[in-house]
């Protein structure tokens, strides 16, 4: 199974959680399979039509994802992770 590595301000739903292990061929899938154990996980990241929130990235295997990223294939021994872009004035 994929690990989906969780940051604190993101473990809410997780309860306290830093890592779930979802079972998913791509990020979308595993984004799914987390929200199915932890109900509220998937609104964190993405919006009701199922596009990352405008500060929400991704990266696999310590890479960040561009483009497609809700797409790209996820095997079972890799790390997914959430990357959230901070903002200020």
């Amino acid at each position: 199974m994929a690990r989906f590595q969780v940051p604190p301000p993101f473990r809410g739903p997780t309860a306290g959680e830093a890592e779930v292990e979802v079972a998913g061929a791509t990020v979308r899938e595993c984004i799914e399979a987390a929200d199915a154990r932890h109900p509220g996980f998937r609104a964190q990241l993405l919006t009701p039509s199922g596009e990352p929130h405008r500060f929400i990235r991704f990266s696999l295997n310590g890479r960040v994802l561009v483009g497609a990223a809700l797409d790209r294939a996820v095997g079972p021994d890799d790390e997914v992770a959430i990357l959230a872009n901070i903002a200020g004035g």
